[in-house]
């Protein structure tokens, strides 16, 4: 029987309001009829809303996301999966992702930010891999507005509340705090899994009559617009917007990736993919446009946790912890078998077919009609205007204001963007799993790849300050950081995923900021070899009006071939050779949107310093070598507060003071300067000539700066700050703050 002779559900009239509460302008809805050959109920309008929403869609940005690079010879599988695929070698595949709940965690921080791990847990563990780390990046308003404190604690307490319940380690992140995060923090979590590389899932729909199968929990109103929410600005109403945050059951999701796991090691599944944004539309539309094939729902077999759910809440709801497969015919009952052992539900919900259509049932009717690749290939791709930002004036170090070096470090070390944050990362289980080699708090996490001596180091980075100022060198320098800090651990930094965070794409500043943050992330990966296999774009980040500082934050990954050669930064004895490898001797130091620029002399101005990308690549290439060799003893990169910050975190982390020969003129450029590609590491005595002629022979730079010791930082000639002071104020704020 042909479609138009089934009895199709009879629905109101679309009016401009429906249109525009659905997020949806004008010209998209003329699209959306044009598509359709007539109008939309409310349910084919509120899935062409979710579908279309910036966050599903990238409307915005896939114009200018198509321009990275996203091959080598060791990525398995780049952009448009679930999550991005390398190869680590001996058959094994590293997969990762960074993902976005930057709306929900300000609107509800605890179920926010919870839900946020658990779906970026579902991408990894959808594409057949196990989860093995945790990491996370966050943005917070200034300490001092009235729901800091508030988002801080509860954000903190979802993370480590779902995390830990999961039984995955969350094993590193960062954390900053600026003005311009107060109506719109950023909660961005990052997941990496190990999976066999002949066992690798994909989400493509194959096979026509095979079962569309549901499993996870129930469907519940919770999450209802949660993508629709996601893509618009935060007003004065946004806290009525709590119902769209979904609700997470860490416990339930445990049981999920152990079933998925169990089901995974049989030959049941042809395709499978979780119900994230957008939940069931979302994952039925995707995989079967992906196979170029039709989907047919009846809506009345979908696991229910609430009386006389509609068509439109089961399309649109973003429950968590559920999943939507395509098994082989026959299998059923061997999957359904598995799930109901972890007393999860299954239900077969629907069947591929080769209509090319998504044809819903729902009370024995026909509620939705709707072509899945026009809908999903013809979805808006918006070339919108930029300005491209004005590039700001080089500062001379000689027109800052230079502070005296013990006053200007004492206030940087108990500065909010620099104290320690073991009070966050307590609350974290970052041990469970016993693969943990580095902990929280070290340049990168390094997790063991089980049963191996290889080692996965993993770091999230970003410097919004810098991208704000510039963009293109903000989004290099975002890069390269996380390639220095996976080098400083001794790892080979293999690829990355990054969390595009800005505010109101349709003003042309704001999108200058994202078309030059995305060229400088691009070139950074091209010259660096570094790819880009995963992402995910946050826009519309801005309340009132007040946009967010622009954040592209970046998630490296890396391997150590041997964790026995894995390197820390502490100093590990007294009387060490400290020596400082990549600074240009011609540079006074580089304080233009420098934290002592900002937290000493209260300014935020000037040209944020220069990322040369030859450079950084001949000084880690070098500077991992050292490592492998065992040349060093500790390393440590080099960024915010630069050198002397640097020297007094190894210090406190080794509690072991240094004492410094004076660094010369300008004594404050020197020790504060953020000139970038440089890492500081301590030699034994009688390696300093080996190391010092094997780094020169690259063309690099070196220099001895001083020796381990003692428990004061020390210039010559020019005083000392006690170790026990400097450690009371970078540990303590974190305390004393929450404690208020």
């Amino acid at each position: 029987m042909s479609n138009k002779k089934k009895k199709t559900a009879k629905t109101a009239k679309i009016t401009p309001a429906d249109v525009k509460s659905h997020g949806l302008s004008t010209s998209e809805y003329a699209l959306i009829k044009k598509i359709m050959g007539r109008a939309p109920n409310m349910v084919e309008l509120g899935i062409f809303s979710v579908m279309w929403s910036e966050h599903c869609s990238y409307k915005s940005s896939k114009r200018w996301l198509k321009t990275l690079p996203t091959k080598a010879p060791w990525v398995i599988c780049g952009p448009g999966e679930n999550a991005g695929v390398i190869d680590i070698g001996d058959g094994q595949a590293a997969i990762f992702k960074m993902e976005s709940h930057n709306h929900p965690s300000f609107i509800e921080p605890y179920q926010g930010a919870a839900t946020g791990v658990g779906g970026i847990l579902r991408d990894v563990f959808t594409m057949g891999a196990r989860p093995i780390a945790n990491m996370n990046a966050l943005r917070f308003g200034n300490p001092k507005h009235p729901k800091t404190k508030h988002l801080i604690s509860g954000v903190v307490r979802g993370i480590g509340g779902y995390g830990n319940c999961v039984g995955v380690p969350t094993v590193g992140g960062e954390v900053n705090f600026h003005s311009s995060y107060n109506g719109n923090i950023l909660v961005n979590a990052m997941t990496v899994g190990l999976a066999n590389t002949d066992k690798i899932f994909y989400s493509a729909a194959a096979g026509v009559g095979n079962p569309v199968v549901y499993v996870g929990s129930k469907t519940g109103r919770d999450g209802i617009h949660g993508a629709t929410m996601a893509s618009a600005e935060f007003d004065e109403a946004s806290e009525e917007k709590r119902p769209t945050v979904q609700v997470g059951d860490p416990f339930t999701e445990k049981l999920l990736i152990e079933a998925c796991m169990e089901l995974m090691a049989t030959d049941a599944i042809v395709a499978i993919q979780d119900m994230g944004a957008a939940g069931l539309t979302s994952s039925s539309f995707e995989m079967a446009s992906k196979g170029g094939l039709g989907v047919e729902l009846n809506l009345d077999n979908v696991p229910q946790r609430e009386a006389h759910m509609t068509a439109y809440e089961m399309m649109l709801s973003e429950s968590q912890e559920r999943m939507l497969m395509i098994l082989k015919p026959g299998k059923e009952n061997l999957a359904e078998k598995i799930f109901k052992k972890w007393e999860l539900d299954f239900a077969i919900i629907g069947k591929l077919t080769n209509t090319g259509r998504m044809v819903l049932k729902h009370g024995g009717k026909i509620v939705g009609n709707l072509p899945i690749d026009p809908l999903a290939q013809a979805s808006p791709e918006y070339d919108r205007p930029w300005v491209p930002s004005k590039k700001p004036k080089i500062l001379r170090t000689d027109d800052v204001k230079d502070v005296d070096w013990r006053q200007a470090l004492t206030k940087l070390m108990g500065s909010p963007d620099l104290v320690s944050r073991r009070w966050i990362w307590e609350q974290y289980d970052h041990t469970v799993m016993a693969d943990t080699l580095q902990r929280p708090g070290g340049d990168a996490a390094v997790v063991r790849v089980h049963g191996t001596k290889k080692g996965l180091a993993i770091s999230t980075d970003c410097t919004p300050r810098y991208v704000k100022a510039d963009p293109t060198e903000g989004g290099k320098q975002a890069v390269a950081e996380t390639y220095r800090n996976i080098t400083a651990v001794g790892g080979k930094p293999l690829a990355i995923t990054d969390n595009l965070n800005f505010g109101n794409p349709e003003k042309p500043e704001i999108m200058g900021q994202i078309v030059g943050a995305i060229e400088g992330i691009g070139e950074a990966c091209r010259r660096l070899s570094y790819p880009v296999v995963s992402g995910n774009v946050s826009l519309y980040n801005e309340t009132d009006g007040n946009p967010i500082l622009p954040t592209p934050a970046i998630g490296g990954v890396g391997i150590l071939e041997n964790v026995d050669n894995m390197m820390t930064l502490k100093f590990k004895a007294e009387d060490e050779v400290i020596i400082l490898i990549g600074q240009k001797q011609a540079s006074s130091g580089w304080l233009g949107q420098s934290l002592y620029l900002r937290d000493v002399v209260g300014k935020e101005t000037g040209a944020p310093p220069p990322v040369d990308l030859l450079h950084e690549k001949v000084t880690g290439d070098t500077v991992r070598g050292l490592i492998t060799d065992g040349l060093v003893t500790a390393c440590h990169d080099l960024s915010d507060g630069g050198l002397i910050v640097g020297l007094t975190e190894m210090a406190l982390a080794g509690n072991i003071g240094c004492k410094l020969t004076d660094p010369g003129a300008p004594r404050h450029g020197m020790l504060f300067g953020e000139d970038q590609g440089r890492y500081v590491v301590t030699v034994k005595r009688e390696n300093v000539k080996k190391v010092t002629y094997q780094v020169e022979l690259t063309g690099i730079e070196t220099r001895v700066i001083g020796t381990t010791g003692g428990n004061t930082i020390a210039i010559e000639g020019a005083g000392n700050v006690a170790l026990k002071a400097l450690r009371d104020l970078h540990e303590g704020w974190f305390d004393s703050y929450m404690a208020a």
